[in-house]
């Protein structure tokens, strides 16, 4: 299926590893041009830069200035078609609520929901210009399903759903189009690494990050956690123009764990 991506310029933020770097690479593979925005270079991203299709840009999307000076360098090669949002992180919070400080809530919020708002500031001027774009964010399952034990990073992903929600109407008419993929567990660092969910919700328990994630997956009906490549191939699909007439929706992909309607 041609998705109509070949020689489009994508902008990925959070592009050096789990779900970013597995949606560089699709749009890679469907003939897209990305400018890869992170802080660091992964040896994967290292690998599709040496492809030639991916340009990689040092950046701190907490920072204020980080989001738009990303994109003034992504611009440099050209107009923008697609804005993949997707820089994120979560910290589970075990000792609840009230352990909270308001530095942390900040962090959640700048990083989970201000990066995507002043990106997406910084973007959508061309892309109106252009009277074309395409702009995905990667949302939660936590949006719409709150979890005390990461009471401020649902709160922000149910922000960027509500903005990316907003955005879609006031810009739909001028040909630019807004979408929200919600995964739950993915089979990433944020969840499987060292210092990802699992592992700190083991440490607290005393019981094996191994048991803790097994316990997770079975929480959805398929059993398993969900494949960052499976992310990015509904990103792309998004991103192109098979779904030309797609916009304000969010699409869940959990492998069943939300059962209500």
């Amino acid at each position: 299926m041609d998705l109509g991506l070949t020689g489009k310029r994508a902008l990925v933020t959070g592009a050096s590893k789990g779900i970013g770097l597995a949606i560089t690479s699709a749009l890679v593979a469907e003939g897209a041009h990305v400018v890869a925005g992170s802080r660091s270079v992964s040896d994967g991203l290292r690998e599709l830069i040496g492809g030639g299709q991916v340009r990689q840009v040092s950046v701190d999307l907490s920072t204020a200035d980080g989001p738009a000076e990303l994109v003034a360098s992504a611009l440099e090669d050209g107009p923008l078609d697609v804005l993949v949002n997707n820089v994120g992180a979560v910290t589970p919070r075990l000792d609840g609520f009230l352990s909270v400080t308001d530095d942390q809530w900040l962090q959640s919020l700048t990083l989970g929901f201000m990066a995507a708002v002043r990106t997406t500031r910084a973007a959508l001027p061309s892309m109106l210009e252009a009277s074309q774009g395409t702009i995905i964010n990667t949302c939660s399952v936590n949006a719409f399903l709150p979890d005390p034990a990461v009471i401020d990073y649902s709160a922000a992903k149910a922000a960027l759903a509500n903005f990316s929600k907003a955005l879609s109407k006031e810009v739909g008419p001028h040909g630019i189009r807004v979408n929200t993929v919600s995964p739950g567990p993915v089979s990433t660092g944020l969840w499987l690494g060292d210092r990802g969910v699992a592992a700190t919700v083991a440490k607290a328990q005393g019981v094996d990050p191994a048991a803790v994630a097994k316990h997770q997956a079975e929480e959805a009906p398929t059993g398993r956690f969900t494949e960052p490549e499976q992310v990015a191939d509904l990103v792309v699909l998004l991103a192109g123009e098979r779904a030309g007439n797609v916009t304000g929706a969010d699409f869940v992909i959990d492998g069943g764990l939300v059962q209500t309607l």
